[in-house]
């Protein structure tokens, strides 16, 4: 039985979804917010992850510390990501206590502290973020994959941002950024689970009615660069991401992508893994990838493999994808079909999946 989204926009331009699963004692309540890391500028770099980490440390009415005892109080929890283009502000709760949810969402996202001995505080714990992450190749790898896909633009950037950058970021360039780019007719308030709409809309008019809408601002247009780039490090294997121009989210084409990358990496049975790992043995895994922007994107393929075997592993992965196009079967596409399907009813069993798709999905569509 398909479960109806209900939506309503506020007078501020604010819009609240829901998906009402009435059988599930939880709900799962954020905020989406139409900004990442694709809005900043060069000197920006890393602001919209920084002002994530701010948003749970404090309020006008609320220390660090009583907002998460607040959470342990009612069992339940809270979390936030950023990517290139969206910040989101999600938690999980018992169906009784959403009202609590909505309450310190709507606190951290209009009534922040941003107090400068947090600031302080939390500098460091994102500059030891981003010492973790340079110390992780299978990760980096990805960022070096992008700096070359989208040269000189925000998209090429790291998330993270660079350590000297945010080493010099002040609480008055966090409350401006924010200020420029949370308004209420970015954002998108959902919950998936126990909840009724009419409720969240009421919790949603009672909270929120402080944001104001701004004047709409464009994300700055994608140019794809390409080429090769090698970085020497003293590690055990050789970390390989393979990459092209892919599509937009809103391409008619994307689904095929999605389907064609699965088909080639999305398991064990693809005919990279099959290739690469079951009949050469020259990685332990391989995988392929399909990321998509409001107006770009990019297929990919990553594995770790040893030196000597990188120049046959390029020519293996370059003579998979040539083959592909003439040979795929109905049955790989069965399969694959198959997959995605198990994938996505799979997710419905989870309020936090489903929330999180909701709210990314009218961001985007």
């Amino acid at each position: 039985m398909a479960i109806p989204v209900k939506i309503t926009t506020l007078d501020n331009g604010l819009r609240v979804a829901t998906k009402t699963l009435p059988w599930f004692e939880s709900v799962s309540v954020g905020m989406w917010v139409h900004a990442g890391a694709r809005d900043e500028e060069e000197s920006e770099n890393g602001l919209s992850h920084f002002l994530e980490h701010m948003a749970f440390k404090g309020t006008e009415r609320r220390t660090a510390l009583q907002i998460a005892e607040e959470f342990d109080a009612i069992g339940g929890h809270s979390n936030a990501y950023t990517s290139m283009e969206q910040t989101v502000y999600y938690t999980k709760v018992l169906k009784t206590d959403a009202w609590i949810a909505v309450d310190i969402l709507a606190d951290i996202l209009q009534h922040s502290a941003h107090a400068e001995e947090e600031v302080a505080k939390e500098r460091q714990v994102i500059v030891q973020e981003i010492a973790m992450h340079h110390d992780t190749p299978d990760d980096l790898v990805f960022d070096y994959f992008t700096m070359l896909a989208y040269p000189n633009q925000a998209l090429g950037r790291s998330i993270l941002g660079p350590e000297k950058l945010v080493s010099s970021f002040t609480r008055q360039q966090i409350i401006d950024y924010q200020k420029k780019h949370y308004s209420a007719d970015r954002m998108v308030l959902a919950a998936a689970g126990n909840i009724e709409h009419e409720a969240l809309v009421a919790l949603a008019k009672e909270h929120f009615s402080g944001l104001t809408r701004k004047q709409a601002q464009t994300k700055p247009p994608s140019a794809w660069g390409g080429g090769v780039k090698l970085y020497d490090r003293e590690l055990e294997q050789l970390h390989l991401v393979l990459g092209y121009d892919g599509v937009a989210y809103h391409d008619p084409r994307y689904y095929t992508l999605q389907m064609a990358s699965t088909m080639l990496g999305g398991g064990m049975s693809s005919r990279l893994f099959q290739e690469v790992r079951e009949k050469r043995g020259l990685a332990y895994s391989i995988s392929t990838f399909v990321t998509s922007y409001a107006d770009t994107g990019f297929f990919g393929v990553y594995t770790g493999t040893g030196e000597k075997e990188s120049a046959e592993m390029v020519n293996v992965i370059r003579g998979e994808l040539a083959r592909f196009a003439a040979s795929a079967t109905d049955e790989e596409l069965a399969r694959t079909r198959t997959q995605a399907i198990s994938s996505l009813r799979m997710s419905r069993e989870s309020t936090s999946s489903e929330v999180d798709t909701l709210g990314r999905h009218l961001l985007n569509y």
